[in-house]
């Protein structure tokens, strides 16, 4: 029988500051007028020492640089933590190594640095190719400087990606159609598309309950906006392999993947996530979000202690399935030990397929095209009693 495919062991390290809020983000990022990079790289290379030390001899395949707005960190300070990374695990041949960039002149200025430093990929923070949505969407730069920003990181870099949010503001099918297909001319192998979500704690979320934040998509619209954007992608060869990330053949984020498929990975930063495997006992690990409460654990040698929680094998079945349900390939069910298949409801899901919403085999189960939609109510429903 196939076996599934490696998850992987990959590195996420978190750079908590923007330059800006967006007003629809729900990340960890603050905005800070004065940062002392020197003090961050310490802490930083602190904690990857800690981790290795933890992990022993994993070999790592991906590390990735999110935020907050990585982008504004030195060349030399990431440099140096591509370095200390290089030093503390052992690597798989060829590792991918991205950082999260903003089309801002500054962050773009400093590509070349970061491939120097050690960086092979970069995902590009665009949102929109028009000006009017990126004011609704409250970034900082233009279409024009988002557009100049993509094709001086495909001059840099082998491996580009960058992110656009559809289902906004007044968006029909027509402008999307427009907007994605100028995406795809521009597009070397990945594309992110997110639907617009209106998160609590947002600034979007307090406007959208003072009727502030009209135009927006009802579901039946957004639906089609999907659905739209899946066929287009598709023709022109940047396929979904996940419910939100297109790539060509080859081009898919091998980090996200890990996160997929159910795979460990080292969390470090503030409020950072982890997910970690020791004697066959899988645990989270959660960094503290408050950059400086973070720092200061750190700097005072106590961040080893920071709690973390023993996943169940319910547990463990249920994420496992939540996360890689939303790749095209679906999980794989050799994954899963005999007691946690048998927490999915064996029926139901029969009744799924009965519908076209699921396919199931003796190896793997995966939603159809019909089912992608509707994923929450096929979780629902396998993960009934």
């Amino acid at each position: 029988m196939l076996a599934s495919p490696d998850p992987g062991f990959g590195l996420y390290l978190h750079w908590p500051f923007c330059q800006s809020k967006c007003p629809y983000c729900d990340f960890n990022s603050h905005v800070a007028t004065k940062i002392d990079q020197r003090r961050w790289r310490d802490a930083y290379l602190a904690e990857i020492e800690r981790a290795g030390r933890e992990t022993g001899d994993r070999i790592l395949q991906s590390v990735f640089l999110g935020g907050g707005t990585p982008s504004l960190m030195d060349p030399d300070l990431v440099a140096a933590i591509i370095e200390k990374v290089r030093a503390t695990w052992p690597m798989s041949n060829d590792p991918e190594i991205t950082i999260e960039a903003n089309p801002g002149s500054v962050e773009t200025g400093r590509l070349a640095a970061y491939r120097d430093g050690g960086v092979n990929r970069v995902s590009i923070g665009v949102q929109a190719l028009n000006d009017t949505a990126l004011r609704q969407l409250g970034r900082m730069h233009t279409a024009a400087e988002a557009i100049r920003a993509v094709e001086i990181a495909q001059v840099t870099f082998a491996r580009v990606n960058f992110d656009l949010i559809y289902a906004r503001q007044g968006q029909d099918a027509q402008s999307w159609k427009e907007e994605l297909t100028k995406a795809l001319s521009l597009a070397s192998g990945h594309l992110s598309l997110y639907q617009l979500t209106i998160e609590e704690g947002t600034v979007f979320h307090d406007r959208n309950l003072r009727g502030l934040l009209r135009g927006l998509p009802d579901e039946d619209h957004s639906a089609d906006l999907f659905a739209m954007t899946q066929d287009i992608t598709a023709e022109a060869g940047l396929p979904a392999y996940e419910v939100s990330n297109h790539a060509r053949p080859g081009e898919e984020s091998r980090h996200n993947l890990t996160y997929w498929r159910g795979g460990d990975y080292v969390g470090i930063g503030p409020g950072a996530h982890g997910r970690l495997t020791f004697e066959h006992a899988r645990y989270t690990t959660e960094c503290p979000k408050e950059p400086l409460f973070w720092l200061q654990s750190v700097e005072s040698g106590r961040s080893g202690e920071l709690p973390r929680q023993r996943l169940s094998a319910a547990d463990q079945a249920s994420e496992y399935v939540l996360m890689g349900l939303r790749l095209h390939d679906g999980i794989w069910l050799d994954r899963l030990q005999p007691e946690q298949r048998g927490m999915l409801n064996s029926s139901k899901a029969l009744d799924l397929v009965d519908q076209g919403l699921i396919v199931l085999d003796e190896r793997r189960l995966r939603a159809t095209k019909a089912g992608i939609p509707v994923l929450n109510h096929i979780l629902r429903t396998l993960l009934s009693d």
